[in-house]
């Protein structure tokens, strides 16, 4: 059975058009609550990102909870990773996030966590899908859901996000300029830097509610990058406005992917021998000269769809410890259970310390091929093998490219477009063969 609501990374999209309006988040909380009950825990955990439309879907979450019987603990502004890690710690039936991501004010979505602070399974999104359409009922006066918010939460997850950081270690004398995206992590972040001794200067870090993601953050690392040169800083850490990505500038103003970062953190654990033989996880958008980088140092890699589900579940299948996306999503079994700017930011950080090089060393051994995306509007799902010119471009894409270069095409899972991406080793060929092939997937869904 396929899913009507959920995408791959929950429910998403414009407040006040539906999914995302008051009603259905009431009635989502309603759904995911009875499903939650029935398994017998009914303490439920909320955060959200700083989103002025969090305060609406917050309470509205909180009501259908409570209508079903469960008891909501509000988190206030925090990580997306933060509620995974809160979620298990307090023992909570699940954890919910409030938050867009990486998508402008304007949207909003809802995410869920199990006990076990992994994503949602698809059989108990199904479960909460099909209770949707059932009836709202409210439980008796006396089995009402109680709602409390805990105080300490921020402190809570600094203080984990520190204990991933090597014990003894300390970040005296790097000088980090951090980007929160105006988000989720605008205190948090600078703090856990802080007290492990970094000089670190804000930015992104004056949510109003409106500006979240807004020309900051891993989504537009420019502004970053101009500080990091300005204040002859060592590095820069730009997050998203959940705090689930992580991209990075390093002293020379370079601006470093997830791709480079992916390549750095599985470095340091190669040369720690914490691979074991095991390898690393990345996704059909990862670079080619990733994937060339991991083959010269005899890492197995492994290509998943694109998402940090689908990362995940790969990663877990092959029993590997690290894998990550292009756009920051960087998974660290050993400290997290999902993406995690923040602990992979520290991950990082930890390798410069203690090898003494700095971001722009331990990149090298990764050729970054040039690579063009382009986003193809498109106001439905269209199966794009049918079309005979978006195929034929295709072949001829191919052909031009041969063995040092590929091309994918992929209908968004979070937004209405197609994404072409074109990767070689010319980058003026690259940037001409992906137009092409673009304005033939646009005529197609004209």
């Amino acid at each position: 059975m396929s899913k009507k609501f959920f995408g791959t990374d929950g429910i998403r999209g414009r407040v006040g058009v539906e999914p995302m309006t008051a009603p259905t988040i009431l009635r989502l909380g309603w759904a995911a609550g009875k499903v939650l009950a029935s398994q017998g825990n009914r303490e439920v955990l909320i955060g959200k990102d700083t989103r002025i439309s969090g305060y609406l879907f917050e309470s509205a979450l909180e009501a259908g909870l409570s209508s079903a019987g469960l008891h909501a603990r509000m988190l206030g502004p925090m990580p997306t990773p933060a509620v995974a890690y809160l979620t298990r710690t307090f023992r909570a039936a699940a954890g919910i996030v409030i938050s867009a991501s990486h998508n402008p004010h304007y949207d909003n979505g809802v995410k869920f966590f199990g006990s076990d602070g992994y994503k949602l399974d698809d059989e108990t999104e199904l479960a909460i899908e099909d209770m949707l359409g059932q009836p709202l009922d409210t439980v008796e006066s006396e089995d009402l859901g109680r709602a409390e918010r805990i105080d300490d939460a921020g402190g809570r997850y600094i203080e984990y996000c520190k204990s991933t950081f090597p014990s003894g270690m300390r970040l005296d004398g790097l000088k980090l300029v951090v980007d929160a995206a105006n988000g989720a992590g605008y205190d948090i972040a600078r703090r856990v830097f802080e007290e492990l001794g970094a000089n670190v200067i804000s930015q992104g870090a004056s949510p109003n509610g409106l500006n979240i993601n807004d020309n900051c953050g891993a989504t537009a690392p420019d502004s970053l990058r101009a500080h990091v040169l300005l204040e002859r800083a060592d590095m820069g850490i730009a997050l998203d406005g959940d705090g689930d990505r992580l991209i990075m500038v390093d002293e020379r103003g370079d601006i470093v992917d997830g791709d480079e970062i992916l390549f750095v953190l599985a470095k340091a654990a190669h040369a720690r021998g914490e691979l074991n033989g095991g390898g690393v996880v990345g996704t059909l958008m990862s670079n080619l000269g990733l994937e060339h980088a991991f083959r010269d140092m005899n890492i197995p890699f492994k290509r998943a769809k694109v998402g940090d589900r689908h990362v995940l579940e790969m990663m877990r299948a092959n029993s590997w410890r690290i894998g990550g996306e292009s756009s920051g999503h960087l998974i660290t079994l050993d400290h997290s259970t999902t993406g995690d700017g923040i602990i992979a930011a520290l991950q990082v950080l930890a390798y410069v310390v203690e090898s003494g090089e700095r971001l722009t060393d331990l990149k090298n051994g990764m050729m970054r091929y040039p690579q063009t995306l382009v986003n193809v509007p498109v106001n439905e799902r269209i199966n794009l093998d049918d079309s005979s010119p978006v195929q034929e471009a295709l072949r001829s894409a191919e052909h031009d490219l041969g063995d040092t270069g590929r091309v994918l095409l992929r209908p968004s899972g979070t937004e209405p477009v197609v994404r072409v991406m074109v990767e070689g080793r010319v980058a003026n060929q690259v940037e001409t063969i992906c137009h092409q092939v673009a304005d033939a997937v646009r005529l197609a869904v004209a």
